[in-house]
C-alpha cells in the first residue's frame, strides 16, 4: 500500500540525533485565540472552506518557517485526530467522506513541505490519529483487535497518500494503541504512539508509561517507531522518566501548557496559557537528562510562542 510520493516512509528523519519541532495545541489555538466554533473539538472539517483551508496554510506556515529559521527538523502533523468513524458520524461525515478528508489533509501538508523544506529542515509528513472515544477518560476500552479493526480505515487512507507515518495522540490506554500499532502494521505504515499521562504520570487508566510502553511492544514486536507524551504538563510526567533503557523507545513531548489536571481543564472556560518560556526551560531541562528525546512541540493551550521559546531554550541550531 506504499505510495510513491512517500518521502521519507522508509528512513524517517527523526529518528536521528536531530531536534525536530512539531506544532502546537492546534484546536485550542482555532477556538480561544481565533474564536472559530469546533464541535466536537474536531478541526477537520475546515479543510472543505476556502476560509479553513487558508488558516490551516497559515498555521503550518509558521512552524515551518521556524523551523527554517532555526535549521531543526519539522514532524508536519495532519489536523484529522477527529476524523475517525463515531466522531466523522457525529459531524455527519460517513466512510467516504472522511476517507476524502484524511488524504485532503495530508495534501495540505504537502503543499507546506512543497514550500518551505530544506536540506537543513527535513519535514515528514505524518496522519494523525485520535481515540475513538474521549482522549482523557477511557470509559469503554476496546480489545486490540475490536481497535484494529476500527482504526485500520483511517491508517488505510494514509497509506494510500504521501503521509510518511500516522502518528495516535491522546491514547488513554494499552489495548487500543497495540490494535493501532497492528492496523499500522498491516499497512505498511511506520506508527508512533503518544500516550495522555495523568497528574501522576500515569495513563488515565493507573497504568504506569514504562508498563505501558513494554506492553505495547511486546504485543507488536516493537514496530512501533517511537513513542511520545502528550496532553500533559512537564511537571505530572518529569519523576517516572527515570532514564532506564525503557526511555530509549521515547523520543517525543507534546506538553500541554497548563499545570492543571484534565478534570480542572475539562471545567474551565478560559484558556491557561502558562508561561511560554518556562515551559522551554522545562523541556531544556528535560533534553539535558534525556538527549534521545529530539520530537519537541505543543498540546492543549500551546500555541506558536510555546514552541518558539522551546525551540530556542533547546538549542535547536546546534543539535
Amino acid at each position: 500500500m506504499a505510495s510513491s510520493n512517500a518521502k521519507y516512509r522508509g528512513h524517517l528523519p527523526q529518528l536521528g540525533d536531530k531536534v525536530f519541532i512539531t506544532d502546537a495545541g492546534l484546536e485550542t489555538v482555532l477556538i480561544f485565540l481565533d474564536g472559530i466554533d469546533l464541535p466536537c473539538f474536531a478541526s477537520f472539517p475546515m479543510l472543505k472552506t476556502d476560509a479553513g483551508r487558508r488558516r490551516l496554510l497559515d498555521y503550518y506556515a509558521e512552524f515551518a518557517r521556524l523551523a527554517v529559521k532555526e535549521q531543526a527538523g519539522l514532524v508536519l502533523e495532519s489536523n484529522t485526530w477527529r476524523s475517525n468513524a463515531d466522531w466523522g458520524a457525529k459531524l455527519g461525515y460517513d466512510a467516504m467522506a472522511l476517507a476524502d478528508i484524511n488524504r485532503d489533509a495530508i495534501a495540505l501538508l504537502v503543499e507546506i513541505r512543497t514550500a518551505f523544506e530544506t536540506s537543513t529542515s527535513p519535514m515528514p509528513i505524518s496522519g494523525c490519529i485520535g481515540p475513538r472515544g474521549d482522549g482523557y477518560k477511557p470509559s469503554e476500552i476496546m480489545t486490540a483487535i475490536e481497535a484494529a479493526e476500527y482504526h485500520q480505515a483511517q491508517i488505510a487512507s494514509f497509506a494510500g497518500t504521501a503521509a510518511d507515518l500516522v502518528s495516535a495522540f491522546t491514547i488513554t490506554n494499552a489495548p487500543e494503541a497495540i490494535g493501532i500499532v497492528q492496523a499500522a502494521q498491516k499497512a505498511s505504515m511506520p506508527v508512533v504512539m503518544s500516550f495522555t499521562l495523568e497528574t501522576d504520570g500515569k495513563l488515565p487508566t493507573g497504568q504506569g508509561l514504562r508498563d505501558a510502553i513494554a506492553e505495547v511492544d511486546a504485543a507488536t514486536n516493537g514496530h512501533a517507531a517511537y513513542f511520545m507524551i502528550n496532553c500533559a504538563h512537564p511537571t505530572h510526567f518529569e519523576r517516572v522518566l527515570d532514564g532506564g533503557s525503557w526511555m530509549n523507545r521515547l523520543r517525543g513531548i507534546r506538553a500541554n501548557a497548563s499545570c492543571r489536571s484534565h478534570a480542572e481543564l475539562d471545567a474551565a472556560g478560559d484558556l491557561d496559557a502558562g508561561d511560554p518560556v518556562e515551559l522551554g526551560r522545562q523541556y531544556a531541562g528535560l533534553r539535558a537528562r534525556f538527549p534521545q528525546v529530539n520530537i519537541l512541540g505543543g498540546c492543549c493551550g500551546t500555541d506558536f510562542r510555546h514552541v518558539e521559546a522551546i525551540s530556542h531554550s533547546c538549542h535547536v541550531k546546534a543539535a
